[in-house]
């Protein structure tokens, strides 16, 4: 298998794991690139919440035609009213979540840059204050905007989706269950979960 910068990760999963090692000779090396304006991951991972991954697109699409700028930033977002964000496919919720994001990095409550010298616990806490910001969001976040290796989005439908066909479990393991199985994973749980991911189609940012 070609090296990459996932390589460790691979080796690990694989000796670990062999119901992962057979998607990984499947798929191939895991080429997840998280990186990113902060900002600009926040929202595509607001937009993506309880929607489709081609939906997200669309909307994103939209929403980058109406922002006055290459890409979504706080400054080009605050400016929009709220009935031409819902206009591009965004909720209510989505809306008022996403202004208050760009509210709070604008005036500094939430200093984005800074970030990325925090740890994951201190992340989720400061993101969750935000009204529609929960656990998957900011695990989005994490794997990718920070490529944190070691996250587990236990709720995600994908995730979930993937483990059991994988697995051929009678059913969608509980959060629970997800943990267990995930155990031989660490400390690459946001690589096999990119794995899974990609066993049932494209992953953003790869």
């Amino acid at each position: 298998m070609v090296a990459g910068p996932w390589t460790a990760a691979q080796r690990h999963l694989r000796r670990r794991d062999g119901i992962l090692a057979a998607l990984i000779n499947r798929v191939g090396p895991c080429t997840l690139q998280p990186g990113g304006d902060p900002f600009a991951v926040l929202v595509r991972s607001v937009i993506a919440q309880l929607i489709s991954t081609a939906a997200a697109r669309t909307i994103e699409k939209r929403l980058l035609a109406l922002v006055a700028s290459p890409g979504f930033s706080p400054a080009s977002i605050i400016p929009l009213p709220d009935d031409r964000l819902r206009g591009v496919g965004l909720s209510a919720a989505k809306t008022s979540t996403i202004k208050e994001l760009a509210i709070r990095s604008l005036d500094g409550r939430l200093p984005l840059d800074a970030l990325i010298q925090w740890d994951d616990h201190q992340i989720v806490s400061a993101l969750t204050t935000i009204r529609g910001i929960g656990p998957w969001t900011t695990m989005m976040f994490l794997m990718f905007g920070l490529g944190r290796p070691d996250v587990l989005p236990v709720g995600d439908f994908g995730l979930r989706s993937g483990v059991r066909d994988l697995y051929r479990l009678d059913g969608l393991p509980t959060p629970a269950q997800l943990t267990t199985i995930a155990e031989l994973w660490r400390p690459w749980r946001s690589i096999a979960t990119w794995y899974i991911w990609r066993s049932r189609g494209p992953v953003p940012q790869s």
